[in-house]
């Protein structure tokens, strides 16, 4: 049986979040690489940083105090596992909360979230949706 890196990460985020604990350490991946910057282009974290421990590489993720930041994550939710798949063409990709929260997809063009993918009107895999 595999992991799902992106089940991690997203739980990892959350149960800090839960705790206010500032820094999370997971591991580095391509996807998990792809899914912070988006994660950090849109708010929900402050700052990544990568290191290096012998071979193994992970990301230390540092979140903003919940009175200065913007947006945190509340919750979220995996989508698309690795026994079921879910798919979504570009008039289908569900809004979070109308608008407010995200929707993380994997298309032909890379990941990318919901309303990048409106407006490049592809579909993709829904990874999983944040809010």
């Amino acid at each position: 049986m595999g992991n799902d890196t992106i089940a991690n990460l997203i739980t990892y985020i959350r149960n800090a979040e839960m705790v206010k604990k500032n820094t999370v350490r997971v591991a580095a991946t391509s996807i998990t690489e792809k899914i912070t910057r988006i994660l950090l282009r849109e708010g929900f974290i402050e700052n990544v940083r990568k290191h290096r421990e012998g071979k193994k590489s992970f990301f230390v993720l540092t979140s903003k105090s919940r009175g200065t930041q913007k947006r945190y994550i509340t919750a979220s939710k995996r989508i698309s596992k690795p026994g079921l798949r879910i798919y979504s063409n570009s008039q289908e990709i569900p809004k979070v909360l109308g608008g407010i929260g995200i929707a993380i997809l994997s298309t032909s063009q890379g990941i990318m979230t919901d309303r990048e993918a409106r407006q490049k009107k592809i579909g993709g895999e829904l990874l999983c949706i944040l809010w």
